[in-house]
């Protein structure tokens, strides 16, 4: 099953797309829950428990079944399966939440972990510079994705300058604190640019939406995409 993040259905709609085309072309056949909502990160990092629990109450019932849960993103996939049993604890439905958790896949992570992907095809000629999100540094996400970018034929991965930092978005963070956010985002578009890509990719349309506003305000150029895209893309596909 597809949880397509409120991001996606909201702004990013092609990101969906293109998500569902990658994991049709890894053979999986996709089911879309029409009654799918947020996974309830804001009011998690708000501090708003009790609205978060709602939310993900609504989604065990959504996702109900035994099938995976893949998001393609590494943020709102860390929510589910991190964030959602904590806040469950005591609750009764504890053993629900970890059930849903324990299927729920970021979409890098399921294409190389879960179903064994180590050489995606087609080919795509680009300087690619990753930038992964706070939430999948050194994580399996982090892993999967630098190995599916390598073994696009044509794909040249290039590191950032610096060491690894946040680019300011973290969901309501952004919103109250702006100068610090966009301090944090241009400073993270400037290393991301420094060894020329001709693409930035991230697995969370988050991050890559935070970085190209604050490029696009600037004036900067910025090409970014989502991994799913930059795959569909290697395959031939708009």
């Amino acid at each position: 099953m597809l949880m397509a993040t409120c991001l996606c259905d909201t702004f990013f709609d092609d990101v969906a797309v293109s998500t569902v085309k990658v994991l049709r072309h890894a053979g999986c056949e996709v089911d879309f829950p029409r009654d799918q909502t947020c996974c309830g990160q804001p009011a998690y990092t708000a501090g708003d428990w009790p609205g978060f629990r709602r939310l993900v109450r609504r989604l065990v019932d959504v996702f109900a079944g035994d099938v995976p849960v893949v998001v393609p993103s590494g943020a709102c996939a860390a929510t589910l399966r991190h964030a959602a049993p904590q806040a469950f604890r005591d609750e009764p439905d504890l053993a629900a939440v970890e059930a849903l958790a324990g299927r729920t896949w970021e979409l890098c992570e399921f294409l190389v972990s879960g179903l064994g992907v180590r050489q995606w095809p087609g080919r795509l000629e680009a300087r690619v510079s990753l930038h992964p999100g706070c939430h999948n540094w050194n994580t399996p996400v982090l892993d999967a994705a630098r190995q599916l970018l390598d073994s696009v034929a044509g794909v040249e991965r290039v590191e950032a300058e610096g060491p690894a930092e946040c680019c300011g978005f973290g969901g309501v963070f952004s919103v109250a604190f702006p100068h610090v956010s966009g301090a944090m985002g241009r400073r993270r578009v400037a290393a991301l640019m420094t060894s020329s890509p001709d693409l930035v990719v991230s697995p969370d349309v988050s991050c890559l939406m935070h970085q190209k506003g604050l490029a696009r305000h600037d004036g900067k150029p910025f090409p970014a995409m989502h991994i799913a895209q930059l795959l569909n893309r290697a395959l031939g596909e708009s």
